[in-house]
């Protein structure tokens, strides 16, 4: 299967969002990611519901909803009425997770969970099961334009072996950092999906970028 990737809004000009979604959809995206930061478990605030709805209206594309909050399980039944199809919460802010996970499912999303640089894999082994999407965070999650932390690429490797070792077919997700010059290693350590904020939205040509990005994680 080829690499995924994932434009982030997050880069994105806010004032021309629709028009920013449809572009990048143009160009080729697979998904497209959104990151939800409530100033609590992040120090940043972004985006709620009505925007995702917003968002729907611009897209077919897979809406990768990445909850960057505390108290996840309040709101997902808001997001998923929304137009979210990927609903991915923070192993540390969920000391019930597998609810969480089933809560998900039962609102008709994808089940994702996310993992901040700093959380071993094996905190969430335990659901593995559960689970459609591991996304890991290869920056300190909250802003965009932050430098990939390298060890990541030996904690997907090790995530990749623990999927094959119990047969589980969860995508592996990667988010920070990720650019045209980095793609093809995080691939290449066994990433299915990339999310890239800066890395596509401050090119000025989002199709010559994808095709970029395409060669380099074929």
């Amino acid at each position: 299967m080829k690499t995924k990737i994932a434009p982030s809004i997050l880069a994105a000009d806010f004032g021309r969002l629709a028009a920013e979604v449809e572009a990048v959809q143009e160009a080729g995206a697979d998904w497209i990611h959104v990151d939800v930061m409530d100033g609590h478990f992040v120090p940043n605030l972004s985006i709620g519901p009505p925007v995702i709805e917003a968002i729907r209206q611009a897209t077919k594309l897979p809406l990768d909803v990445h909850l960057m909050m505390t108290n996840p399980e309040r709101y997902i039944g808001d997001f998923a009425s929304a137009g979210a199809d990927h609903i991915l919460v923070h192993q540390e802010t969920c000391p019930h997770l597998h609810a969480v996970l089933q809560d998900i499912r039962k609102h008709k999303a994808r089940t994702g969970v996310v993992l901040n640089p700093a959380t071993p894999c094996d905190t969430i082994s335990e659901v593995l099961e559960e689970v459609d999407i591991v996304l890991l965070m290869s920056v300190n999650p909250g802003f965009g334009g932050q430098q990939f932390i390298e060890s990541t690429l030996s904690k997907i490797a090790k995530l990749q072996k623990q999927r094959q070792d119990l047969g589980l077919d969860f995508e592996i997700e990667v988010d920070g950092g990720v650019k045209v010059g980095n793609a093809g290693r995080i691939s290449e350590a066994g990433a299915d999906v990339l999310v890239i904020g800066t890395g596509i939205f401050a090119s000025k040509d989002y199709a010559s970028t994808f095709a970029e990005l395409r060669r380099i994680t074929a």
